[in-house]
């Protein structure tokens, strides 16, 4: 053994908690390294001992595991002991002076050799020894290596470490306790216990409590279908058995002694635990009804044509959820018209029942409402099937409802024609070309027809498309959807109406009203239809009123006209009303005629005033309507050239492109429909477009003239927005952008017109109406506010010539006893009211005129649902 060290004094109080710490850190790891297979083997047991592996092998395999266990502990811990040494403080000083530079422990321990009697040469020696001690001062404890990856490569300690965390985790530490069962002669952990136990879990959804078995002392037994029964047997294997009928059980049983046993009750029969304390009861099964459901009468039509169809539906325990199939019923179909065709492959309509979000779903009673108008079986035949589903997936369906399917109903015949013709589409794709060929002859007339130019472009629009699509593409499914669509909106613009003019929307209101008594329309449509003919009525009465207000001349003209009061208009509309609910529509026609003839005679005859000098902002709006009435001309003449670049010659009829000869023959239409381009009543020559009627000069290329028409629609509109005011306001800078955009889209469409691209230009030629539309209407609304601001300019000027305050805001004399305006005259110099209200005036007689243009019909609607 090696002789310990003398650590010298000078050096020790430095040296003895680096040298302390050091060594301990060589012990840990010699531990680590004898010891590490012991530490993974008993890690291992106890991760097995809390899993409980010992409850579920049998008692050879336990003993065996156990008996190698020990073992393998036991030559670990052999072989540990035999590795391991204590080290030493030799070693550990070693240790702790090679960390050191020049090693100045070793150097502290060494002797003096000679010179050790010279006094000189002690005095040197002892120096150094201080020199090195304190260079020892700076020593640190050696960090201890524990890795041991060298003598255990197939990382076993970390498959032990990871083994015993998750039984911490997911196991027991009370599990580890019952390894003295396998001791023979071990007490029973369950002396004194009960020797089983039993529990009966019915469903959740039936909303019943769990049973345990062992307080229940009746040998009847009533359970819900379903309800699971748990058995729990103690003690020694094969003392208690189970034997039961209930299950209906077949194939592989588990043991009858088998202390844990699960099942669920499928049947009546009987349960017993057989051994001592055992029970036997009559299980009786309380079966799970299917769900009923039953519709509650046909389906109903809503308002605003949405399906209501009320269903009533019961389970025992609750209905969880339902559903309803509508498949077409296709030998009830009138197969007539476009139905007389196949129809084309449709999925069956699949729609979630709607469920009672609280309260008791053992039998309630709900209605199912959708909006199935657009679909391609509105209005037709179909059968409802209805389902509800409980909690354990039954399912109860009631029989088949033939019922016709709700839809929308449209009272404006022509709406209903286009409704007609989209459903003939969604029946079968080769309806197109008849489809399309009724919709032209439908819109041959527009102006006696469509009271909405943009309903009327909107439908040239869809024929186009429709007709391009069956020649070109064969009429996809997309398409067919969209132009589908198309129709959809068409007609809902023309049923719902977007006129602002209180006339007009009583007439409309009326007309309807008498188009749903011939339909013979519900009560909730008749209520809706009056209260549309009250809205319309009332907004009339007021424009009267103010129109009375503002012309002294109109008054005297009607004072001697028979006068009727609020409340007498309001009976006969209730009258009205009463009439048509009662179904004696004869007496509710010849009253609404009488009502009609009453409106149209109570209206103010409108003096025929000058119109006066137009200002510039009208002369520019009138010239930019042109503009874009000329183009859209044009538009049509390249759309018609496109069709017969690709062979169509004929097919489309003519065009009206105006030859010579026909220009004075306005508002004639081809077989397109599309609408001529001079008004009925105009001079030859009046609207006629840039180079319209002379087609194409000899030897010039197909497209030269269109594309000689579009420069000069350019240069037009290039003259128009050099003159244009408003300069230097927000509206007119962005109606000179939206202008400069037209223009620029014209250079597009002339270019590709001279290259024959036709498409790209009905493309361009597209976008330069939109941005004119867009000019036009921020000029118009530059114009109105520079006329809201002249009059308040006005207003306030005759606010400071009235010193007395005896004008009101409009500058009238107060009169006497409430009465509002005098003889006298109201404003020195120009009437500028006087002025807006023969505007209005005029932009309602030109609205009247269907002979002109749909672009400034369209306009001067847009301007009478603004002011």
């Amino acid at each position: 053994m090696a002789k310990k060290p003398i650590i010298p004094d000078v050096a020790a109080p430095y040296l003895r908690w680096p040298l302390g710490l050091t060594r301990a850190g060589m012990a840990a790891e010699r531990l680590v390294r004898s010891f590490w297979p012991l530490v993974s083997i008993v890690l291992i047991v106890l991760a097995a001992l809390m899993f409980g592996l010992q409850d579920v092998l049998t008692l050879e395999i336990g003993w065996a595991a156990s008996v190698l266990s020990i073992l393998a502990a036991l030559v670990a811990l052999v072989m540990g002991i035999r590795r391991f040494r204590w080290p030493s403080q030799v070693e550990a000083l070693d240790r702790l002076d090679r960390t050191l530079p020049g090693r100045p422990i070793s150097a502290i321990l060494d002797h003096q050799a000679i010179g050790a009697d010279d006094a000189d040469s002690r005095a040197v020696w002892t120096a150094h020894v201080t020199r090195m001690a304190k260079r020892a001062a700076s020593a640190r404890a050696v960090e201890p290596d524990l890795r041991i990856a060298r003598r255990d490569p197939y990382a076993l300690r970390y498959v032990a470490v990871l083994a015993f965390v998750m039984a911490l985790v997911f196991g027991s530490v009370w599990r580890v306790a019952s390894v003295a069962d396998l001791v023979p002669g071990a007490s029973d952990p369950y002396a004194g216990g009960p020797a089983w136990e039993g529990w009966v879990e019915p469903p959740t959804y039936t909303g019943k409590p769990s049973l345990y078995l062992a307080d229940i002392t009746q040998d009847d037994l009533a359970v819900p279908a379903g309800s699971r029964i748990t058995l729990r047997l103690y003690g020694e294997v094969g003392t208690l058995t189970v034997a039961e009928t209930i299950s209906g059980r077949t194939g592989e049983v588990t043991s009858a002694a088998d202390p844990s046993q699960d099942f669920t009750v499928t049947q009546s029969g009987s349960l017993s635990i057989d051994g001592p304390g055992g029970r036997t009861w009559q299980v009786e099964l309380i079966p799970d009804a299917a769900p009923t459901i039953t519709p509650e009468g046909e389906a109903e039509r809503g308002v605003n044509g949405e399906m209501r169809l009320p269903f009533s539906a019961q389970d025992d325990y609750g209905v969880m959820a339902g559903n309803a199939v509508i498949e077409l019923d296709l030998a009830a179909v009138d197969r007539r018209y476009g139905l007389t065709v196949d129809p084309e492959p449709q999925e069956p309509i699949a729609l979630d029942l709607p469920m009672p979000i609280s309260g008791d779903r053992a039998e309630f009673t709900e209605t199912l409402i959708e909006d199935l108008a657009q679909h391609p079986w509105a209005t037709l035949p179909v059968k409802v099937r209805l389902t509800a589903e409980d909690a354990s997936g039954q399912q109860g369906s009631a029989a088949p409802l033939p019922t016709i399917l709700p839809g929308r109903r449209f009272f404006d015949p022509l709406a209903n024609a286009l409704i007609e013709q989209r459903r003939d589409l969604l029946w079968s794709r080769t309806n197109a070309p008849r489809v399309a060929q009724v919709l032209r002859a439908v819109s041959y007339r527009p102006d006696d027809i469509f009271d909405s130019s943009t309903a009327y472009l909107m439908l040239r629009v869809a024929i186009r498309r429709l007709e391009m699509g069956v020649k070109y593409e064969q009429l996809s499914t997309d398409r067919r959807d969209e132009i589908a669509q198309a129709l959809w909106d068409i007609a809902t613009l023309i049923e719902d109406g977007s006129l602002s003019d209180a006339l007009e929307q009583l007439r409309r209101a009326q007309d309807r009203l008498s188009e749903a008594m011939e339909q013979g329309a519900t009560d909730e449509e008749i209520a809706q239809l009056m209260q549309e003919l009250r809205d319309a009525m009332q907004k009339y009465m007021q424009q009267l009123a103010e129109q009375a207000q503002q012309d002294g001349d109109q008054q005297a003209q009607n004072q001697d006209m028979q006068e009727i009061t609020g409340d007498q208009l309001q009976e006969m509309l209730n009258r009205l009303q009463e009439l048509m609910e009662q179904g004696r529509t004869a007496e509710a026609q010849q009253l609404l005629d009488q009502l009609r003839q009453m409106m149209e005679n109570m209206q103010v005859t409108q003096g025929q005033q000058g119109q006066g000098q137009q200002s510039p902002g009208q002369q520019a709006m009138e010239g930019l309507a042109d503009t874009l009435r000329q183009q859209q001309g044009l538009n049509d003449d390249t759309f018609s050239d496109l069709q017969e670049q690709f062979g169509d010659q004929g097919q489309q009829g003519q065009q009206g492109q105006g030859q010579q000869g026909q220009e004075g023959q306005g508002g004639q239409e081809g077989q397109n429909g599309q609408q001529g381009q001079q008004g009925q009543g105009q001079q030859p020559g009046q609207g006629q477009q840039p180079g319209q009627g002379q087609g194409q000069g000899q030897g010039d290329q197909p497209g030269q003239g269109l594309a000689n028409r579009q420069q000069m629609l350019r240069d037009q509109l290039n003259q128009q927005a050099q003159n244009l005011p408003g300069l230097g306001t927000p509206g007119g800078d962005a109606a000179r952008d939206a202008l400069d955009r037209a223009g620029r889209a014209m250079d597009g469409a002339e270019e590709s017109l001279r290259d024959e691209d036709f498409a790209g230009a009905l493309d361009n030629q597209a976008e330069a109406m939109e941005a004119l539309r867009e000019g036009m209407r921020e000029l118009g609304r530059e114009l109105a506010q520079q006329q809201q601001q002249q009059s308040g300019q006005q207003g306030q000027a005759l606010g400071q010539n009235d010193r007395q305050g005896q004008r009101d805001p409009l500058g009238r004399d107060s009169g006497t006893n409430g009465r509002v305006g005098t003889d006298d005259q109201l404003l020195q110099g120009d009437d500028v009211y006087r002025r807006a209200r023969e505007i209005l005036d005029e932009i309602r007689r030109r609205s009247s005129d269907q002979s002109r243009p749909d672009v400034e019909l369209d306009y001067l609607k847009r301007l009478l649902d603004r002011f």
